[in-house]
């Protein structure tokens, strides 16, 4: 396999962290296990990755940063994340300054890249309220203007950071009518602004990721100028929007991370507990159970990669793509987590047993993903209220450029491919019918056709099968949709949200395919083969026709071993499984480390 330069910052940030396994390690599972029993924040692994250098990832390099893609961002997320959810979730909360990227003026650009880069300061996002939920629209906090800047009253409730960032973005209103273009977003400095006139609520107790610092912030009367008005007023409501579908897609890196952890740790088990004369590992069902697990990773790496990648080449698409990821990736690996539990019996509920208890952490702190950024069921809604649309686009069959679709695909799925300047400003509210995943679909079957290098019949056989019943569903699907009456708003029926899971299926299903297509010669023999890809579609099929006989082709053992050897070489479970950190504890690196 071919080194890709997108993922040195990752392997480096790997290799200095060290084992996790390893108790002396800075984020090793003995240490986070240690501060999840106390519930506290976890200072001081926060500030060794701030000396590390890694907020330097978060700013652009036209703003005086080391971001350079967003492939290379969730590479590293997921670095942090397979060590602790807490700390990573704690971290990242730093990607909320794609708002200022996205529409701030240079003076704020600059002020937040120093207060992040020499500062050590972070921010959080205050759009969510304690009536109102997710109905942003809805929400009662409100900003009055007055000379030289506005008066900012009400609650934001729960928060992650509230009380400890130094930058708050806060989603007000200020037009009394409300509406959608009633609302105004605002970068508040807290060390800018009275503190008698705002406070926080106390830490939330969670379930999961029980160190956070989850609570709230109040404003009471509060002036803010007019230089904390992050882009015009009455425009807070689309930035949010086109925010969360950045922030949307990074999230999965933090399912990601947690999924490989898991895996790992009751493979670890599977390999050394004996019980009826044989290893757990050498019984069929568990064996099975932890492959299937395996496919589940691939299958969501091939939709997250693509979409850290896509947000580079066709950012126009994002309200469908990231709707799609923030959807599929989290409730997936939630519910392998949940699946190979079984493989643990009873030690997976405790909390030192095995690995210093991490798998149960890990099953606590991840069940919040899904809730971030907009939840399962708000992801499902955005491409309800845009699959009408993108029904009509693949009703005309063939693209209108179908090169252009082609070129597109290539730049959003070949690894070896360098990636255009992410340009927020092509963010739209709603993609306007275009999918280049799905609608590369029949392409990619015709490419099945034609291949250019040796496949296994069975194989090649199996997946024009696979991804012609993909195709018909598909069809099905935009045949009833063409036919069906449709609801504006909230009031979605129960049909419409499942059709929506369908839809997520065929997107990722498509995205695995995809990226075989246009990685074969590069990813190892294993990836090329393409037996985890028959696998990996076959699941996804059962969700769509769980009615339909399974395809001839069961090669398990094939992935076993894949699964086996890169456990045995320490390196991630993943399409791009790059080395791992060895047992040896480290010592603090260098700041500033130049990849």
């Amino acid at each position: 396999m071919k080194p890709l330069k997108q993922y040195q910052v990752a392997a480096a940030l790997e290799r200095d962290l060290g084992s996790p396994f390893v108790a002396k390690n800075p984020l090793s599972f003995e240490q986070t296990a240690a501060l999840d029993e106390q519930e506290v924040f976890p200072d001081a692994e926060v500030k060794w990755l701030y000396d590390w250098g890694l907020q330097h990832y978060y700013v652009p390099t036209e703003n005086g940063g080391k971001f350079t893609s967003f492939e290379e961002f969730v590479a590293f997320v997921r670095v942090l994340s397979r060590r602790d959810l807490n700390i990573a979730i704690a971290f990242t909360t730093m990607f909320w300054s794609f708002l200022t990227w996205m529409a701030g003026t240079d003076q704020q650009k600059q002020k937040l890249a120093r207060f992040m880069q020499e500062e050590y300061g972070t921010m959080c996002l205050a759009y969510s309220e304690r009536d109102h939920g997710s109905d942003l629209v809805g929400g009662s906090v409100v900003a009055k203007k007055v000379p030289g800047g506005y008066r900012l009253t009400g609650e934001k409730w729960p928060i992650n950071r509230a009380t400890r960032s130094g930058i708050t973005f806060v989603l007000a209103r200020t037009d009394e009518a409300g509406g959608n273009r009633g609302l105004s977003l605002f970068m508040v400095d807290k060390q800018e602004i009275d503190p008698a006139s705002f406070g926080n609520n106390p830490k939330i107790k969670t379930h999961g990721i029980r160190g956070a610092d989850m609570s709230g912030i109040y404003f009471e009367d509060c002036f803010v100028p007019d230089d904390m008005l992050l882009g015009k007023e009455g425009q807070g409501l689309e930035l949010a929007l086109k925010g969360f579908q950045i922030t949307r897609a990074l999230c999965a890196a933090f399912s990601q991370g947690s999924a490989d952890t898991c895996l790992r740790t009751t493979l670890n088990f599977a390999l050394s507990r004996k019980i009826y004369g044989k290893t757990v590992w050498d019984m069929p069902h568990p064996r099975r159970v932890l492959v299937n697990g395996f496919l589940d990773i691939l299958t969501c790496d091939c939709v997250n990669i693509a979409a850290a990648r896509g947000f580079h080449v066709a950012p126009r698409q994002f309200s469908v793509w990231s709707a799609v990821d923030k959807y599929f990736v989290p409730v997936t690996l939630e519910k392998m987590q949940q699946d190979i539990s079984v493989v643990l019996g009873a030690r997976f509920y405790m909390r030192d047993e095995h690995d210093a208890g991490v798998f149960q952490k890990m099953l606590r702190d991840s069940s919040i993903i899904s809730v971030f950024d907009g939840s399962s069921v708000v992801n499902l809604h955005s491409l309800i209220l845009q699959r009408r649309h993108l029904a009509k686009a693949r009703g005309r069959r063939q693209p209108k450029d179908l090169a252009a679709l082609q070129e597109r695909l290539r730049n959003s799925f070949n690894l070896a491919t360098d990636l255009p300047t992410f340009n927020p400003s092509q963010l739209e509210l709603i993609s306007r019918g275009a999918d280049d995943v799905i609608q590369g679909l029949e392409p990619a079957l015709t490419a099945l056709e034609s291949l250019d290098q040796p496949l296994d019949t069975a194989v090649l056989d199996c997946l024009k099968q696979q991804y012609q019943r993909f195709l018909t569903v598909l069809d099905e699907q935009d045949e009833a949709l063409a036919h069906g009456s449709f609801e504006h708003g909230h009031d979605q029926s129960f049909e419409a949200f499942e059709a929506a899971k369908q839809y997520c299926y065929i997107h990722a299903a498509t995205a695995c395919l995809h990226m075989w297509l246009h990685n074969r010669h590069q990813l190892g023999e294993f990836f090329a083969q393409g037996k985890w890809l028959v696998l990996c579609a076959e699941r996804l099929l059962a969700q769509l026709t769980p009615d339909r006989p399974a395809v001839p082709l069961a090669d398990y053992e094939t992935v076993a071993e894949e699964l086996l050897q890169l456990h045995a070489d320490d390196k991630m479970f993943s399409i791009v499984p790059f080395q791992l950190a060895g047992v040896a504890p480290v010592t603090p690196p260098v700041p500033a480390l130049l990849i």
